[in-house]
């Protein structure tokens, strides 16, 4: 079992950048992809991006397109997420989430989960 524990989170205003981190632990495997994830209050937790594990292949959601970017350090079992131009709409828990086979969006496929980490954005 991988854990994922990721860090970063506060409180920014809009326009403002944060950076998280997606750190693994236990049986971690480099050849994993990893997402994020978020869930507003009220809202389904909606996919964000995903990074392959070589991350030579990413994929992101519409919303955070040209804003937010993955990447990963696998000699740190540590996967980040720099999101830039925030807006209150980004207002989130986000989730940390890896999977051992295949690449893409859906959170079902994903098996380790991180415990997240709250993103507000004031307007």
């Amino acid at each position: 079992q991988v854990q994922l524990v990721e860090s970063g989170g506060g409180l920014v205003q809009a326009g403002g950048s944060l950076r998280l981190s997606c750190a693994a632990s236990g049986r971690t495997f480099s050849r994993d992809a990893r997402g994020w994830f978020r869930q507003a209050p009220g809202k389904e937790r909606e996919f964000v991006t995903v990074i392959s594990w070589s991350g030579g292949s990413t994929s992101y959601a519409d919303s955070v397109k040209g804003r937010f970017t993955i990447s990963r350090d696998n000699s740190k079992n540590t996967v980040y997420l720099q999101m830039n131009s925030l807006k209150p709409e980004d207002t989130a828990v986000y989730y940390c989430a890896a999977r051992r086979f295949g690449f893409g969006a859906v959170a079902a496929d994903f098996e380790s989960w991180g415990q997240g980490t709250q993103v507000t954005v004031s307007s």
